[in-house]
């Protein structure tokens, strides 16, 4: 044996030789290397938008955006009250990272692609960017998909949106605390949801007077009272609601006013939460907060309607690209980890750990690609408008459902390895419940879906209509849109089973994709394990007989 401190190498060396890590899985094209999301980008018609897709999945997948995401969230967002002569800011100050990560997600147009490119497939296209960009970094994202929903909101008052949406829509990011007229870009926050109220905003007990004689959509009013949730407390703009003699209406205001002073606001804390870290929340009082009204005076729930929606299919989007990001890193790290002379996925119980993941993440991105192009084409086909109607919350509800669990299969193939802050999948961990919560959390969500049910009854011929189209390819499939059916006949009963119900609804819609769209190995461990009901508690728990080895070549994410 060769003494290696004789030979001149330092005592111990060898014990630090690494060897059988898998390293880091970066400088990759997160689109061109996805092959169901490019399928579903072919089929959902947004082959035209190619180019611009490609370049933005080459920047996600890059090494410097997971170095940038990394930093942004070990260096936290600061709230600065007062500069050191005592003057009030109310400022939060970001780390470098996050401000290139935000000029990186607007320079692709992540905010605006479907109001700027008004071409068949521009909302598919855009939920594309979505979903690549929360495979990046989930802090960047919030502010981006509020500045995307503002602008149906706007819609409601012509002059505002005129005045507004060309700034909002620019593909360009400026940080700096100054009134968003004189920037080079607008970002756009809300801050609806008080302390006593939660997902009730007509509990909401911050109040506005108007500040001239003028009333209504347009007229300045003045706002005082509180925000529980400040989201993104340095946008340029953002949403607000009070309540007037009317009744709960909307509101715009800017962050700044033209003068340069902060509008009459005051932060008070920023919320430590348990991920989105990168990203600031805050709390805010409003002391005669300078705003304008935004539609009808009375019905700010109204007004927000079409902003909740588009925002609740950018939760379904987004969990969707997180659960994608835990995913690849499983794939990733069980191909080059070796156990037992083999790779990791080549055990046969590992195998059927990772296709299940597989099988879960393409078919959650096939029914969200699916609501982006009923969203799409919303305006001129009725039948796609009620599905979108329908189908929204019950993707937003499942996705979101799926997310922490997903993560945390995806978390343990890594051992270790994987609950570490070092990895990446640490911050996916901290970050899956979040969507869940946001914009109603599940039970507000499956309400919503027998709302939609009750007072627009046309909603569930067209959902059934849809899953139709998929009739004959599945006998198990057949089977259980039966029993569905069965089930939404009986909206009496439905509160209560309202769970189970969506539920079904969002395997039906899945499995009619799937069948149409992927290939026979995935659709068909679709409709053996959530369908026919051969599979356990946990993921990993699929029959034997299938094609696992397809499933997981299919969803490795391809060189170059």
């Amino acid at each position: 044996m060769t003494d290696r401190s004789l030979a001149g190498e330092a005592p111990g060396y060898a014990t630090h030789e690494v060897f059988n890590q898998s390293g880091s899985l970066a400088d990759y094209n997160a689109f061109a290397g996805d092959t169901a999301l490019v399928e579903a980008a072919r089929v959902f018609g947004t082959d035209w938008a190619g180019d611009h897709l490609r370049r933005a999945g080459a920047i996600v997948g890059s090494e410097k955006v997971q170095n940038l995401a990394r930093q942004a969230n070990r260096n936290l967002p600061e709230l600065r009250t007062h500069d050191r002569f005592g003057n009030r800011l109310d400022v939060v100050e970001f780390h470098p990272a996050y401000h290139e990560l935000m000029g990186l997600i607007y320079g692709t147009e992540t905010h605006s692609f479907a109001w700027t490119h008004k071409r068949p497939g521009g909302h598919v296209a855009r939920a594309i960017l979505s979903y690549l960009w929360n495979q990046g970094e989930n802090g960047i994202c919030c502010p981006m998909g509020m500045t995307f929903s503002a602008i149906p909101a706007l819609r409601h008052d012509p002059a505002l949106f005129d005045q507004w949406a060309p700034q909002i829509l620019k593909p360009v990011y400026d940080p700096r605390p100054i009134h968003a007229a004189a920037k080079a870009g607008a970002t756009v926050g809300m801050a609806m949801t008080e302390k006593q109220g939660g997902s009730d905003l007509r509990a909401t007990i911050t109040t506005a007077r108007p500040a001239t004689s003028r009333r209504g959509s347009g007229a300045p009013y003045l706002i005082t009272g509180h925000k529980w949730f400040f989201s993104v407390p340095m946008s340029d703009l953002f949403l607000t609601l009070a309540q007037t003699e009317k009744g709960l209406s909307c509101f715009l205001a800017t962050g700044w006013l033209p003068d340069g002073t902060r509008n009459r606001l005051k932060l008070q804390r920023l919320k430590d939460k348990c991920g989105n870290k990168s990203n600031a929340s805050s709390e805010v009082e409003f002391h005669d907060l300078y705003a304008v009204m935004l539609g009808e005076d009375g019905k700010g729930i109204r007004t927000g309607i079409e902003m909740a929606h588009v925002t609740r299919l950018d939760f379904a989007v987004g969990s969707s690209g997180l659960m994608r990001q835990a995913l690849s890193q499983a794939i990733h790290h069980t191909t080059n980890r070796r156990a037992f002379q083999r790779s990791l996925v080549d055990l046969p119980i590992m195998r059927n750990v990772v296709a299940d993941l597989a099988v879960e993440s393409e078919a959650l991105m096939w029914m969200s690609m699916r609501l982006a192009f009923a969203l799409d084409r919303s305006d001129e086909d009725r039948f796609e408008q009620l599905l979108s109607r329908i189908c929204t919350p019950v993707a937003k509800y499942w996705a979101c459902k799926r997310a922490p669990p997903f993560v945390v299969e995806a978390l343990e193939c890594h051992g270790g390895n994987g609950f570490i802050a070092d990895h990446l999948m640490e911050r996916l961990y901290r970050e899956a419940p979040l969507n869940g919560i946001w914009e109603g959390t599940g039970n507000v969500i499956c309400l919503d879906v027998l709302r939609a049910m009750q007072r627009e009854p046309e909603t569930v011929t067209v959902f059934l209509d849809e899953l139709r189209k998929a009739r004959g390819a599945d006998r198990r499939f057949d089977a259980f849109t039966d029993d569905l059916e069965r089930r939404l006949g009986q909206l009496a009963d439905f509160e209560g089973a309202a769970r189970r119900v969506v539920e079904m609804m969002a395997f039906a819609l899945q499995a009619s994709l799937l069948l149409r769209h992927s290939t026979p190995a995935v659709a068909d461990a679709f409709c053996a394990t959530r369908l026919d009901g051969d599979w356990g508690q946990a993921f990993g728990t699929m029959p034997s007989g299938l094609d696992s080895q397809s499933i997981i070549d299919r969803a490795r994410i391809a060189p170059g």
